[in-house]
């Protein structure tokens, strides 16, 4: 065998084995593989249980007194069960806008997803300023958060979620605004759906608060 036939043999071999390692993992990740779960989408997750380790522990605490006191108040002496009924419709129908700002978004709608963004914040800014009125009438019939522990246990649930929307609501009017400016696309709107998905929480949180509270 010439020196040059020995190595060109060399050289296909050191080729062949660099192959080998880079397909076996043993050199850099292809670009084109990408994680299940983006790193934002984890963080939301991440977020969204230990918001829900929160409320179990507030919900667990307004079990314990509920059911632990001798008489409790009924919802419909003091809440205005109605009113929050349509209330209620309201956030769950915001729930169904943020979805369709989603399916906008998907499809490069970049029109549809403003507008369904904003819509979806003025739902949500609804919903605050009706319960808003709601604990304002409360306040003035005598229900405050020092009448008892009906009171106490009360305001601290409803108004830790009050707070929560409050805050979804200032992420989604952020979102809104950089919607306008077309910072979203069809490839990349990750913004748009962890947004989505902690509005989705807030939306089913409340019905869990809502029968709680409301119907009982």
């Amino acid at each position: 065998m010439s020196r040059r036939d020995a190595a060109t043999q060399a050289i296909d071999y050191t080729s062949e084995e660099s192959a080998r390692a880079l397909s076996f993992g043993g050199g850099p990740p292809s670009s084109s593989i990408e994680p299940p779960v983006s790193n934002a989408r984890l963080g939301m997750l991440m977020l969204i249980s230990a918001e829900t380790m929160l409320f179990t522990g507030l919900i667990g605490a307004y079990l314990a007194f509920r059911f632990g006191s001798v008489s409790w108040p009924s919802a419909q002496l003091y809440l205005p069960v109605g009113v929050t009924w349509v209330n209620t419709f309201v956030l769950l129908f915001s729930c169904y806008t943020m979805h369709q700002a989603l399916r906008a978004v998907r499809i490069n709608d970049q029109r549809r997803l403003v507008r369904e963004l904003s819509i979806t914040g003025l739902l949500g800014l609804t919903f605050l300023s009706v319960q808003g009125y709601e604990w304002t009438k409360l306040i003035s019939d005598g229900l405050t958060i020092s009448t008892g522990i009906y009171g106490a246990t009360f305001y601290t649930l409803i108004g830790c979620h009050a707070a929560h929307v409050l805050a979804a609501v200032v992420w989604l009017l952020i979102v809104a605004w950089q919607a306008s400016r077309g910072r979203f696309s069809a490839h990349r709107h990750v913004g748009v759906e962890i947004c989505g998905m902690y509005w989705y929480y807030v939306g089913a949180l409340w019905v869990v608060l809502f029968a709680l509270v409301y119907l009982n």
